[in-house]
């Protein structure tokens, strides 16, 4: 292992250390009380919500075609040694899909924690894969098991937080959106063992357009008159999974570096 290796990997660690204090000394963060109701509120042939169901069957769609497209060896774009790490993360998008539509049946606290939990799945997924791709395949797959617990942990504080009237959403910020700060941080400082990494900051774009969306519910129904921000945001998301699916075909393997140490 080099040094420059280990000044990457020390700046790596410092960054996130820096993220996780900054929370720390943040005052818990509640969830907004508006943010279960959704501007658009419709019915149509006769389901509750039906656009924000609708918009949910692309991410099964992707969820399935990936895992298959894995299981069976299809993905010359992904490295082999991380195939378990791909199968978590088209798993977690598939039952993003079910849980998303699960709580949009009937949007409370009871049914987003569900929706949360799988897409812990997803964020440290996809983490531990672009990790396992710039910088090491044996330490991605040691760690992903931890980094999903993680994942899942937070969710269940929120939840058990929210149930005792102090919600915090604080440890649940970190675990969504600090992967999100480093994946650039690491893309920049660590080349990697695949060619097309334009795919992966496909993804990380698309991921930071769809939570722009959900901020924005409102006033994109206003604007489109027909798609509320959060209908729009299932449906980039989607968009980015679709991205990262193609990369799987589209990428190759690198003959002209050797990055991953053992």
């Amino acid at each position: 292992m080099s040094m420059g290796f280990n000044k990457k990997s020390a700046a790596l660690m410092g960054a996130a250390l820096v993220f996780i204090m900054l929370f720390q000394i943040v005052p818990p963060i509640a969830q907004d009380p508006g943010y279960l109701h959704f501007a658009d509120q419709r019915t149509i042939l006769g389901v509750p919500h039906f656009l924000f169901l609708f918009s949910n069957l692309p991410l099964l769609l992707l969820g399935i075609l990936g895992l298959v497209a894995v299981a069976l060896n299809r993905t010359p774009g992904y490295l082999p040694e991380l195939k378990p790490i791909y199968m978590m993360f088209y798993a977690g998008v598939f039952l993003t899909g079910l849980a998303s539509a699960y709580y949009h049946l009937n949007p409370v606290n009871e049914t987003l924690v569900w929706d949360r939990l799988a897409l812990t799945i997803v964020f440290m997924a996809f983490f531990a894969a672009v990790w396992g791709e710039h910088i090491s395949v044996t330490m991605s797959l040691k760690m992903v098991w931890p980094l999903i617990g993680v994942g899942l942990a937070s969710v269940v504080y929120w939840y058990v937080s929210e149930s005792l009237g102090r919600g915090d959403l604080r440890f649940y910020a970190v675990v969504q959106f600090l992967p999100m700060v480093l994946l650039p941080f690491i893309m920049m400082t660590h080349k990697s063992q695949l060619t097309g990494v334009a795919y992966i900051w496909g993804v990380i774009l698309a991921y930071g357009l769809s939570k722009v969306a959900e901020v924005l519910d409102g006033p994109v129904y206003q604007a489109s008159g027909g798609y509320s921000g959060h209908e729009v945001k299932h449906w980039v998301a989607a968009a980015g999974i679709f991205i990262y699916y193609l990369a799987g075909y589209r990428r190759t393997r690198r003959s002209d570096t050797m990055l991953h140490k053992p």
